[in-house]
């Protein structure tokens, strides 16, 4: 697999605040990482770092083995225009679902093709009913929000980002905000585009989800990587005393029989 994302000496500051502390990552095409950490640890910068919807402080992002930004007089340089064609690379799932309350499912998952791609309607209304049906919902498509359930929304959230065509998925605590009985079908469709095979990087605290479907498993602490591995490795075998606390606190983590 080739390197679809590679991030070098990584750091972000907010005035006095470093948050990411010299990140450095690289995502391979078809892998799924997952990243974990308390709260303040850096993973949502980090995530918003990479697709730029926060401007690094310092260290180089590479896509596809292309430099993101130019370099000049020592620091990287970014031009608005570039960021906005990379960000229709890299979708982005939040916690909240982000919907236009005003508009119907269908319309939610057109509206970046045809404002943003500049896709035809007819082109992008058959695109997003293709995706509506990789999630789920095609029998949603003409409901308003809301009159969807909270983790139908967030399903139809990540329809919207596929239906851009991206090369990877950023996933940032997508569950947080679901009752628990929602949780599972929001985790099943992410299961189901690693099985297909999407780059995907998950900030989640879904334990279960990072054991059985992630290829690797980082834990961030104080804004750098504190561990790395597989995660059978990682959760099972911690080395060092922050992620065992870390994974403590997670009590009703188990392993099914």
């Amino acid at each position: 697999m080739s390197d679809l994302i590679r991030v070098e000496n990584l750091h972000k500051s907010f005035g006095t605040l470093d948050v990411l502390k010299g990140i450095d990552l690289t995502v391979k095409a078809g892998e799924t990482v997952v990243l974990l950490g308390s709260s303040g640890s850096g993973k949502s910068t980090l995530l918003r770092c990479i697709n730029f919807m926060e401007t690094p402080t310092s260290g180089r992002t590479h896509l596809n083995n292309e430099a993101v930004g130019t370099e000049v007089g020592g620091k990287m340089r970014y031009k608005e225009a570039d960021l906005c064609k990379l960000r229709t690379r890299i979708g982005m799932v939040f916690q909240h679902f982000n919907l236009f309350p005003h508009m119907r499912v269908l319309e939610n998952v057109m509206e970046g093709q045809v404002t943003v791609l500049g896709r035809g309607r007819a082109e992008a209304k058959e695109k997003s009913m293709a995706q509506l049906e990789r999630v789920g919902l095609a029998d949603k498509a003409l409901e308003y929000p809301a009159r969807l359930s909270g983790g139908q929304k967030q399903r139809v959230a990540i329809a919207r980002a596929l239906a851009m065509d991206p090369d990877v998925m950023l996933f940032d605590e997508v569950t947080s905000a679901l009752d628990p009985e929602l949780v599972g079908e929001v985790l099943k469709t992410m299961r189901q585009l690693a099985d297909e095979g999407m780059t995907m990087i998950c900030v989640t605290h879904e334990l279960g989800f990072a054991y059985h479907v992630a290829n690797r498993v980082l834990f961030l602490n104080d804004g750098a990587i504190h561990e790395e591995g597989a995660p059978q490795e990682l959760l099972m075998k911690p080395q060092t005393q922050r992620m065992k606390e870390f994974l403590e606190g997670h009590a009703l983590f188990k392993l099914p029989d």
